[in-house]
This record gives C-alpha cells, structure tokens and sequence, in this order.
C-alpha cells in the first residue's frame, strides 16, 4: 500500500518472531576464547554470555515495543522510498512563535531507541522543569535500512546503497512537502545522523523563511576542504596526528561494512548473537563507561537497540550506508566551502574520536556555539540526555527569533 502521507504506525512484532529468536538464542554456540580482559580482541565472551542470559530469561521486548509506540508513529512513501518517524508536536505557548520543528537523526549501530528518553524533554520541557518556549516539534526518522524504514532506493528506482547526502534530501522533503510545515526548521545528530545533518545545513539552508535555520552536532559531520597550502594549528596538527594513530584500530568494521555490505549481511542477518557482539562492541568502545557498558547502559537498553535491528531484519541493509557514502557523488565539502547555516557543536569526551580543536570545527561550519562538554561519549542522547537536551535548547533558543547566536 502506498503512502503518499504520513500514514500512522504501530509497532506490533508477531509472537512468531519472538519463538524463532528464542530458538536461536537456546542453541547459539558460544566461541573459542581469547585469554583477555579487556575487549582488544573484540566483544568479551562473558559480557556477551551475560547479555545472552538476560535476552534468554528477563528481557522483555513489549515493554521496548510499548516505549516505541508510547509516541506518534508514521509511515510515509517519499518518491520510491519509505519512511519511519516518530512525530511529536510541541508545547504551545500563546502569543509565542509556535514550536521550531527539529528533526533528531541516530546513526550506526544505534536507532531510535536512543531518543526514546529524550523525546519528551525536547517536546515538552515543562514536564522537565524547562520553559515551554523552548519546545520543539520533535521529528524522529529511522535512517534508510534501519528499523521500521524501508531498504535503500537508489536513484535509478534500484534497491541498494545511498549517501548521507541523498538521506539529507529526503528529510527535507519530508519536513516540508509531506509535514507540510512553511517555517524554518532545525536539524540534529551524532554519528550517521551528523552527517546527513551537516548535508542538510548545507544544501537547504534558510531562504525566504523556509531551510535550516540552525544545525546542531554531537559529532563532526564534514571534515573542511584542505590542502597542501593549508595552513594548520599547531593544536590541529597533533590532533590529526593522533586520529591518523588510531584510525586503523577504531574504524576496522567500516572496512567491511564499506565494501562487502552483502557478505556481512548474511551473517548479521541469521545470527542475533552474531549481531549482539557486533553492535555492543561500539557500545563498550565508543561511550565513557571505563571499559564496562553496564555502567552506563543496562543490558535492556542495549537489547532494546539490538532488538529493532533484529526484528525488523535490517542489520544488512543498515551497513550499506557505508558503501553509499563511498558512491556518493560528493563525498566532502567543495573547496573553499563550509557550512555557513548557523552551527552548534557539542564535543562530548569519549567518543569514536578525540575531540576535534575548536579552530578546525570552524574550517567546516559557521561556529556559533562550541561546548566541552564534561563527561559522556559518542551515544549522547543514551548517555548525557539532559547536557545534551540543554545544549540544543540553548543553541537554538536565539535563532528561534531570529537573533546572533554568538
């Protein structure tokens, strides 16, 4: 059935499913063991008997489902490509400019389970002792090939890889031709999500009281357009430096996912164990949990995460974004360009990589607000809700009215 309007969506996963996982979780075949402690082979085989043991015997996936659909879900066909959001309108405050529509986008190996806590909070801040003029129209999508979306449609009407970039035209399709909205509107993101965000602030910045009026990123989404005559910062220099030292370790997996997606996918697609091990890796890798994710996520948590990968069958077609953003036309920023829509970052500590200094942030985007943020890593919204909730609120709270941000 088509939708060429956001139709409304439950979801509602058939008990089928729940039998077959359970089925595959009682025989999964635990691996030889590496004698080490500290996962630089990759996911400890005992967290991982741990998180299997919880899936097995008190993991609950109606109360996820239930959380998922505690919101305004939809379904929309935009072109040939079908769209999942989570939509929630606002708190309006009379005589007040109406709520900025703010579209929140995940990456990978998260979902929308990571805005789930803090949909609310942009919402509806005064159910969070916030001003309710700080509220947003919170727009939720799940990424082409993640979750409850629909698998990648290239150009050409094919199934297969897309670019971040062509991700970016299909939200602002979506905030302005399918939700109908006539103002300007914000975008947000970390990981994949920075991306697209950053691609959106770019090409549809606001004109004629319609675009982005402001981007705001936990993550560097476009790297600057430099060259040999380039003149870096000493401090930018050893940044680099030390990102060039580590890229081989901490990016291996987009190795694969960025040239064999297909192989992969039978793998991630057949086992949810396999899948397990694969995704709660970057969990222990990428956040500040000291080297054990139970301190900062709890095993539902990242079941529930893992779970819509699993359920929805899209832990394949979630890597080809890899592959796309390799076949993507413009792969970076033209020269001499940057992002001039209006540009907050918020550069929490421990994330996939070290922070980038403030003066090469600048090189990409108009830089109106820069936090340090004093803990939290690269699943922000999971990790740091409420620093992250109030950064974007500040961000945005002067572009609202249409003042400098400063």
């Amino acid at each position: 059935m088509a939708h060429d309007t956001p139709e409304p969506f439950k979801v509602d996963i058939p008990e089928r499913q729940l039998i077959d996982l359970d089925e595959r979780l009682r025989r999964w075949r635990p691996p030889i063991r590496i004698d080490d402690k500290d996962w630089v082979y990759g996911t400890d085989p005992d967290f991982l008997a741990e998180l299997v043991e919880h899936w097995r015997h008190g993991y609950d996936w109606q109360r996820c489902q239930e959380a998922i659909n505690r919101w305004p879900n939809y379904l929309v066909d935009i072109g040939p490509q079908r769209i999942h959001f989570i939509r929630e309108p606002g708190t309006e405050v009379e005589g007040a400019p109406r709520p900025m529509p703010l579209v929140i986008s995940h990456g990978w190996p998260g979902s929308i389970v990571e805005f789930l806590e803090v949909i609310d909070k942009l919402a509806h801040p005064e159910n969070h002792g916030g001003d309710p003029l700080d509220a947003f129209d919170v727009i939720a999508p799940s990424l082409p090939g993640y979750g409850f979306s629909g698998p990648p449609i290239r150009e050409d009407g094919t199934t297969g890889p897309i670019g971040p970039r062509a991700i970016a035209a299909l939200w602002h399709r979506l905030v302005h031709d399918k939700l109908n909205y006539q103002r300007p509107y914000g975008v947000q993101g970390g990981d994949w999500g920075a991306v697209i965000s950053s691609w959106a602030a770019f090409d549809f910045p606001m004109k004629d009281e319609q675009g982005i009026v402001g981007c705001h990123l936990n993550m560097m989404g476009l790297r600057p357009a430099t060259d040999s005559r380039t003149t870096l910062t000493a401090e930018e220099k050893a940044w680099i430096a030390k990102a060039q030292a580590t890229r081989d370790d901490m990016t291996a997996y987009q190795r694969i996912q960025s040239t064999r997606p297909q192989t992969l996918q039978v793998a991630l697609a057949d086992s949810p164990v396999g899948l397990a091990a694969w995704i709660v890796e970057k969990f222990h890798a990428w956040s500040d949990c000291n080297g054990k994710p139970s301190t900062r996520f709890s095993l539902d948590t990242l079941l529930d995460n893992i779970m819509v990968y699993w359920l929805t069958g899209t832990a394949g077609t979630a890597t080809w974004l890899y592959r796309g953003v390799n076949e993507q036309a413009a792969r970076g920023l033209p020269d001499g360009k940057r992002v001039e829509t209006p540009t907050g970052f918020a550069a929490f500590p421990v994330d996939l990589l070290s922070t980038p200094p403030k003066a090469w942030i600048e090189r990409a985007y108009n830089l109106r607000r820069h936090t340090l943020m004093p803990k939290g890593g690269h699943f922000a919204a999971l990790e740091e809700p409420d620093l992250l909730v109030e950064d974007v609120r500040a961000f945005f709270r002067p572009l609202r009215f249409g003042a400098a941000n400063d």
